[in-house]
């Protein structure tokens, strides 16, 4: 059964305890609005394990980053609408005239930066200039299949700037194409990222490495082949991590 926005709303506040993240999640799963593309994805995404696993409470003030169409954000704007609050940052600008204008997604509040993303003539990686996000006390940040796009330099910037808008205790959750260890560069991987550069990363800024989760593992995904081939696309292998700010 599929839910009017304005509906899924008075489930949402008809949920007494912050915390109901079960109810809160498939409330939103179901709303109307929804695109059916979208809802097709449910079953590989499993977004109500994956945001449960980075331990979302309906009481947080969270920040996605890179929200591209606003698969994602489709879903935690109205987890977040009555007790949170929800940023998105970089690359907002299809998001802003699309999910954003529609009923329901008004409290969304959109970070402007000056990060530049852009991606250099002849370059497979895109880049960010430095940056801040202006704001602090953020209790988590979220970002799905985004960090494989950077290089090295600007997943350094990218990720200081999450450390410095993040609360002590704050969480960092990242999902992405997994690569092989150590594998060089070639035009099958371009859009997978080794999961133990992206750890070693992040502990040499400074987080904690809280956890990992298998949820997204696909033992059928050789990892060879790029992930918009027909053989691997939306079968990739994935890896959830979590990250901590002491």
């Amino acid at each position: 059964m599929r839910l009017s926005i304005p509906f899924v709303l008075l489930i949402l506040v008809g949920i007494a305890q912050a915390g109901e993240i079960d109810a809160k999640v498939e409330a939103a799963l179901a709303a109307e609005s929804r695109p059916q593309a979208d809802v097709e994805r449910d079953r590989n995404r499993r977004p109500l394990e994956t945001l449960k696993f980075f331990g979302l409470e309906d009481d947080m003030t969270v920040l996605e980053l890179l929200p591209g169409r606003g698969w994602y954000t489709r879903v935690l704007a109205p987890v977040l609408a009555e007790n949170g609050k929800l940023y998105v940052a970089l690359g907002t600008d299809t998001l802003s005239k699309s999910v954003l204008t529609e009923p329901g997604f008004q409290k969304v509040q959109v970070i402007e930066t000056d990060a530049n993303v852009r991606r250099p003539e002849g370059s497979r990686y895109y880049v960010l200039d430095d940056f801040e996000f202006g704001k602090s006390g953020v209790d988590m940040v979220l970002t799905f299949r985004n960090m494989h796009n950077f290089d090295a330099e600007s997943r350094d910037r990218l990720n200081r700037a999450v450390f410095e808008v993040l609360r002590p205790g704050g969480l960092y959750g990242v999902v992405d194409h997994t690569k092989r260890h150590m594998e060089p560069e070639n035009p099958e991987n371009r859009r997978r990222i080794d999961p133990v550069l992206v750890i070693r990363e992040m502990l040499d800024i400074g987080y904690e490495f809280v956890a990992y989760s298998d949820l997204h593992y696909r033992p059928d995904d050789e990892l060879r082949f790029e992930v918009g081939r027909r053989t691997v696309t939306g079968n990739t292998d994935r890896f959830s991590l979590l990250f901590r700010k002491p």
